[in-house]
């Protein structure tokens, strides 16, 4: 079949307008595409880089194949997109079937971002959920750099995204393990949450109320928050030094549109946090003073994970990449692995590595060739619990995206935050991708059995997983096909 709508000469990319928009008149004469697109792009990343990209994705490909998540809910695109897919099918349409086999999203800018829509497509529950490819438009861009994609921001010319797009055509798919965030909040005998609630929340964090009656710690009196990340979890100095940076950027906006500069003003920041110089007298930022933390090393069994006093920033680290690309786990010798049992740090096999820094001077050790932070333990589910103690409140951050978050003042308060496995998402990878697939024939090394979803598939008293807050993000309402075939009208 000739392809009579060659929009801007990228027909393998392109998508029809009778899939994307309501009323478009369907033709037979359609060019089945090797690669089509979905397109988000954050035009406020990447200073006026974003902007750019916008502009220049619009005019290679269908411009309503691209959005600007400035103005469009992904979660609402990606519905509208696949209920029209669904019902195409649904009559017979065979070229909508192969754009929904085929179909492949780009994500441009930071991990925030990146970790949105993941979080997006994961919670929609798509029969074939789309692979996803991450333009690095932030500052660290670790996510990007996991899969092969740079560090560095992109060209924003067409020769530049006509390589990029080239480069998402040829990608391998990659599943990467999903981390669900359920943070708890007990509300005081005597008063409200208000004083230990988080100011403002990430994108990856969503306030969710009471849907269960098994969830016995909501039926107690707790305010709940749910989310999710894929590169990182963490704790600390290093989430208050990010805070710091992202306050700093809402305010002064125009400073911030350099990649170098912006990567400048995160090391000023760790100088005057005290991320490098610490005050003797810092009990306050340590982690073991601030909490108790648990981790399940098997079936419903949680055990205290020791903490050295001199730990100030933890991390829960999925991918092997933070702080601009640094690993921090690095690879442990064959002794130390067989003594600790630890397991060879794959993406997809239900772990996640809890890794420990005292400092940034510690954190600089990631620099030399065999450099890694303190080797906390390896885990599919771990516990931080935040009681009344020495500070007002600790830093968190998920996927490059920090809050402040205040600890109980009084005795009745209380913070639990827990991290356990939900599923997998697909990722887009080049072959100079930094993450190990437990199913790669290239391995180094058989890894242990899988230890996610699965096998921790039940809990203790204090949290069912058969809850509806479990079973979700946040990021976005389950895509119901049913619902979607009986009402959408097709034009």
């Amino acid at each position: 079949m000739a392809y009579k709508n060659n929009i801007g000469g990228m027909k393998d990319f392109a998508i029809p307008d009778y899939i994307l928009v309501p009323g478009a008149k369907i033709r037979n004469d359609y060019y089945i595409p090797e690669c089509p697109l979905i397109v988000f792009i954050n035009s406020k990343s990447g200073g006026q880089l974003g902007g750019e990209l916008l502009t220049t994705y619009n005019s290679l490909l269908n411009k309503n194949q691209v959005f600007d998540l400035g103005s469009n809910a992904p979660d609402m695109v990606l519905h509208r997109i696949y209920s029209k897919l669904e019902k195409l099918k649904h009559n017979g349409d065979t070229f909508a079937a192969e754009i929904q086999k085929r179909l492949r999203i780009i994500v441009a800018g930071g991990d925030g971002t990146a970790s949105w829509i993941m979080g997006v497509v994961a919670d929609l529950k798509l029969h074939r959920p789309p692979p996803v490819a991450t333009v690095p438009l932030g500052t660290g861009n670790n996510i990007p750099f996991s899969f092969g994609w740079g560090r560095k921001n992109p060209g924003t010319d067409k020769e530049a995204v006509m390589s990029f797009l080239n480069q998402v055509k040829d990608a391998k798919e990659l599943k990467i393990d999903s981390w669900h965030v359920i943070m708890r909040m007990k509300t005081p005998k005597e008063g409200s949450c208000e004083h230990i609630a988080p100011v403002e929340l990430p994108h990856a964090m969503h306030p969710c109320h009471p849907v269960s009656p098994t969830d016995k710690l909501n039926l107690e009196g707790y305010h709940t928050y749910r989310g999710g990340f894929w590169n990182y979890f963490s704790i600390g100095m290093d989430a208050q030094v990010s805070y710091k940076f992202h306050s700093e950027r809402k305010l002064h906006p125009e400073r911030f549109k350099h990649q170098l500069y912006n990567q400048s003003c995160y090391l000023r920041l760790g100088c005057t946090q005290g991320w490098f110089f610490a005050p003797l007298k810092s009990s306050a930022w340590k982690i073991a003073q601030l909490a108790t933390v648990k981790i399940m090393k098997k079936h419903g069994q949680w055990e205290d994970l020791n903490i050295p006093q001199s730990t100030r920033s933890i991390v829960c680290l999925n991918l092997p990449s933070f702080a601009g690309g640094l690993n921090p786990w690095g690879t442990p010798n064959r002794k130390k692995s067989i003594n600790r049992d630890l397991t060879n740090p794959y993406v997809d096999d239900g772990l996640f590595e809890v890794v420990g820094f005292r400092d940034a001077w510690h954190g600089l050790l990631l620099l030399a060739p065999k450099g890694h932070g303190t080797r906390l333990a390896q885990t599919s589910r771990i516990r931080f619990e935040f009681h009344k103690g020495e500070a007002d409140f600790t830093f968190m951050r998920i996927d490059g995206e920090p809050w402040k978050q205040p600890i109980p003042k009084d005795d009745d308060g209380r913070v639990v935050v827990e991290i356990s496995h939900h599923g997998q998402v697909t990722m887009l990878a080049t072959s100079s991708c930094q993450c190990k697939s437990m199913h790669d024939p290239s391995s180094s090394s058989t890894p242990a059995t899988s230890q996610g979803e699965e096998e921790f598939s039940t809990t203790d008293d204090s949290s069912s997983e058969n809850s509806e807050q479990r079973r979700k993000f946040g990021a976005a309402d389950t895509f119901k096909y049913t619902d979607a075939i009986q009402s959408l009208k097709l034009d």
